[in-house]
């Protein structure tokens, strides 16, 4: 008699589910106009206000989508692909990490 287990599917990682979902929400806005590989400035709006509206709300710049769309879309074709997208994110969660250890310093848990 054997005593192997069967192999089942390794649950997915915490980060790994976070890539999943950051993924997930790109095309999820990226193919409302039809284009599924990118990002409208209509859909980056549409993104920002459903996704990160604290983010959003925080820019006092009444034209900050259209900064921001401009800052992201690093080849200049009027879109914002994947990989531009992925600036953005990486660009909040490093702001985001920074203010975590600020927090954790004043805390005295650092």
């Amino acid at each position: 008699m054997s005593s192997v287990q069967p192999q089942t599917a390794a649950m997915p990682s915490e980060l790994e589910i976070a890539m999943e979902s950051m993924i997930t929400v790109f095309h999820r806005y990226a193919s409302k106009d039809g284009r599924s590989g990118t990002l409208s400035r209509r859909e980056l709006r549409e993104l920002l206000e459903n996704e990160l509206s604290g983010f959003l709300k925080s820019q006092r710049e009444p034209a900050a989508v259209d900064q921001i769309m401009k800052n992201l879309d690093a080849n200049g074709d009027g879109q914002v692909d994947f990989e531009e997208f992925v600036s953005l994110v990486v660009g909040l969660s490093i702001a985001c990490e920074q203010c975590y250890q600020k927090h954790m310093k004043i805390a005295g848990k650092n």
